[in-house]
């Protein structure tokens, strides 16, 4: 059975959950969680466009590229969103943001060292460490060789910073893999920041041709402030595993925004850990190019004392037959540690067939940290085969607790066995040896600040 379709009806599902750590206290802590499931057979639709890209065919790798006539998107018919951005390449299209927006009101602009704004972008500080690998090229570009490559993943800027990025940054970092590439080890590309008092900015592009197998891995640390712009083109049949490690210095601030094009039946598997920074501010993109792709997007992030760490997640199902799977997970401790997750799914018309669900799990180890995690659904047809979301955020789960000290298991070992075992279920699934050995170690030295 499928749902009957409406005119103009749609079903937005939000769920808002800021969360401030109590002040710990005599009985059970309490844990806030929403799961809201949409089976086909509950989902009305609308009348909105399907939002075609207009592909065209002649790309390197066998990859489609995309063309936009003047630069520029124009909103899908039907609602006024967040969840169907205007993009434009025009710097002047995008105003400073104020701080009311929807999509800034939890980020202290403040704290972005004008980024957000007009701020002159110097000649880079950071220093780039690129590998050698046999039979793909990862090299730097200037000059018209860098501007061919703006929006070549068919990504149209929808703030000011990426606009800025795109237009006024003269190289781009390259990661090419050919066609019929299989990779044996990860391609790793260590960025590393010398003075938090240069502001800059950067454009990468990882493009991975039909039929290839790769992993690719961006490091992230020193001292900076960064604003990058990370394009990943993925051909037909290809298979991407991108991850991305902030263990930036104390005194970071990094914006970044990823905009993933899939290729049909290609499968992408992105992981977010963020550890390090004053303040860092992830935006994720996510768009189809055919029917079967498929997108797992991981995230483990770790706030302490004062730190603002920021992850926001728009995935658009604009073609049929496309899966997603959303799993982000953090852990907060110290005065004013604040974490953000914004979890943005858009399911078109178009997209029939879409199989798309999203958790946030946000652990609070001690009193004065918060976590805001907002899911959010917007649905334009009924024949899908569902959609989901879920968000909790508390503290420590006594009965784990007492299973374990009932076992002669002190209670500081305890606790540090249940964050192991919270950030378990994602760090298994990154599938990255060494990441997920650096990641482990990260997270048990975060915990020995708490003495656990």
């Amino acid at each position: 059975m499928t749902a009957e379709l409406k005119t103009d009806e749609l079903r937005t599902v939000p769920t808002t959950q800021p969360t401030t750590a109590p002040d710990p206290g005599p009985g059970p802590d309490l844990t806030t969680e929403t799961l809201m499931t949409a089976p086909a057979t509950e989902l009305a639709a609308t009348s909105g466009n399907s939002g075609d890209a207009g592909a065209s065919v002649g790309a390197r790798n066998g990859i489609a590229e995309h063309s936009h006539v003047g630069g520029r998107t124009v909103r899908t018919s039907g609602v006024e969103s967040h969840l169907h951005p205007i993009g434009s390449s025009d710097i002047a299209d995008h105003p400073v943001p104020s701080g009311k927006e929807e999509v800034w009101r939890f980020t202290p602009l403040r704290r972005l060292r004008g980024l957000h704004a007009d701020a002159a972008f110097a000649p880079s500080a950071i220093t780039l460490d690129l590998p050698t690998v046999e039979g793909a090229t990862v090299v730097c570009l200037s000059g018209q060789a860098a501007r061919d490559l703006r929006g070549i993943s068919g990504y149209l800027p929808t703030d000011r910073i990426s606009a800025r990025i795109l237009t006024e940054v003269p190289d781009s970092l390259l990661v090419d893999v050919p066609a019929d590439f299989v990779g044996t080890e990860p391609i790793v590309v260590n960025l590393k920041g010398s003075d938090a008092a240069v502001i800059e900015a950067g454009h990468i592009v990882v493009r991975v041709g039909a039929n290839a197998r790769a992993d690719v891995v961006l490091v992230h640390e020193g001292s900076a402030t960064v604003a990058h712009v990370v394009e990943t083109l993925v051909g037909d049949g290809a298979h991407l595993g991108l991850v991305t490690l902030q263990d930036w210095a104390p005194d970071t601030v990094h914006l970044a925004h990823h905009h993933l094009s899939v290729g049909r039946d290609a499968v992408i598997k992105h992981t977010s850990l963020t550890f390090g920074g004053d303040l860092v501010r992830m935006m994720i993109d996510v768009d189809y190019r055919g029917p079967g792709g498929d997108v797992e997007l991981l995230g483990v992030y770790f706030a302490d004392a004062g730190q603002h760490l920021e992850h926001r997640i728009f995935i658009d199902h604009d073609a049929p037959q496309c899966k997603s799977r959303v799993l982000y997970k953090g852990a907060l401790q110290g005065a004013a540690a604040h974490a953000v997750w914004i979890g943005d799914v858009l399911i078109r018309k178009a997209a029939e067939g879409t199989d798309t669900y999203e958790m946030n799990r946000n652990l609070l180890l001690t009193a004065g940290a918060r976590a805001d995690s907002v899911p959010n659904l917007e649905i334009e047809t009924g024949e899908i085969i569902g959609a989901g979301h879920a968000s909790a955020t508390g503290r420590f789960d006594d009965d784990q607790l007492f299973y374990l000290q009932a076992r002669g298991i002190s209670p500081d070992v305890a606790k540090r066995l249940v964050v192991r075992g919270f950030f378990g279920e994602v760090l298994h699934k990154i599938g990255v040896p060494m990441v997920v050995d650096r990641a482990s170690e990260t997270v048990e030295r975060e915990l020995a600040i708490t003495g656990y």
